[in-house]
């Protein structure tokens, strides 16, 4: 951590309460970074909380925000440092070493990028917990493009809500599209498997993120992620796809409810419905209106760019 020079990233919108949080944890942690933040036109005084706690603080127009575009349009402000570290406004960090846990790994020179374990809100459902519990294990992980076959797409996993990125891989790669609607996070980490690069899952960096979604945010939320992939085939088609991990997703989330909670059950088969539902309809998104599209996914902003 010593010999390179960290940054962490957060946009921001509309979350004062949120990132005051966040930037609480930030000032507790032991790791030495400089704290970088580009809000969207905040009107809630996210952006004037942000100015009186941090010297770097750039703000820019709400239409001109793009998951993928904003990250590395910060990337190229700051060409002085190794590491970025990605972090969401809603999310906060665990304890005072988990900066320095997730930046640790780079000390191997193959490791491009690094995503930390991300516990759920104390305020989570059941089934958010859960989620948590299901795709962000204790046990840290260094994977390659040889661990595809065993792994699937999994090996591309990565959250924008914690992940650490070393600059000269992420540039190699072409850095952050502007093009996806999402997922931003796993293009990078596709791409730098493709080129060589290892990317690591840090098991002791944690940080508290999680969404008690509503079944409809679970449908748009998920009509988001099959666009995606329906838009970048060669993930899959180098990856592999989930490999039956659906199923193992709704047999452990039925384990972790258990018998004393056998009244959501159902909730938890609905759920799961709707979300393979709403992945399999976008997957045909090609054939819908645009307006329709438009109302049925969660970034609706992304309809009116010129990539839609």
């Amino acid at each position: 951590m010593s010999t390179l020079k960290v940054a962490c990233v957060i946009p921001t919108y509309n979350g004062r309460r949120d990132l005051e949080r966040l930037l609480d944890s930030l000032d507790r942690q032991t790791a030495v970074f400089d704290t970088l933040v580009v809000d969207s036109s905040s009107s809630d005084g996210t952006f004037e909380l942000a100015e009186s706690r941090c010297p770097n603080v750039l703000r820019i127009d709400s239409r001109d925000f793009n998951h993928g575009g904003t990250r590395q349009m910060m990337v190229e402000r700051h060409p002085e440092y190794d590491v970025y570290v990605f972090m969401t406004q809603d999310a906060y960090l665990e304890d005072p070493e988990a900066l320095a846990n997730i930046a640790w790994p780079f000390t191997d020179t193959r490791i491009g990028a690094v995503c930390g374990r991300q516990l759920a809100h104390l305020d989570a459902s059941p089934l958010a917990e859960h989620a948590r519990l299901f795709n962000y294990p204790p046990t840290s992980q260094v994977k390659s493009l040889e661990d595809a076959p065993r792994l699937g797409i999994k090996t591309a996993f990565a959250s924008n809500s914690f992940c650490a990125y070393r600059r000269e891989a992420l540039m190699q790669v072409g850095g952050f599209p502007q093009h996806v609607i999402l997922s931003e996070d796993m293009y990078v980490a596709a791409k730098m498997l493709m080129a060589g690069w290892k990317v690591a899952y840090e098991g002791s960096a944690c940080c508290r993120h999680s969404h008690n979604y509503t079944l409809w945010e679970e449908f748009r939320r998920y009509f988001d992620i099959g666009v995606f992939h329906a838009r970048e085939p060669w993930i899959r088609q180098t990856f592999g796809g989930a490999g039956g991990e659906g199923l193992r997703y709704v047999l452990s989330e039925l384990k972790f409810l258990g018998a004393k909670r056998l009244s959501a059950w159902p909730g938890s088969f609905l759920r799961n419905a709707v979300k393979l539902f709403a992945y399999k309809l976008s997957q045909q998104e090609r054939h819908l209106p645009r307006a329709l599209k438009k109302r049925l996914g969660m970034y609706k902003r992304y309809w009116d760019s010129p990539y839609a």
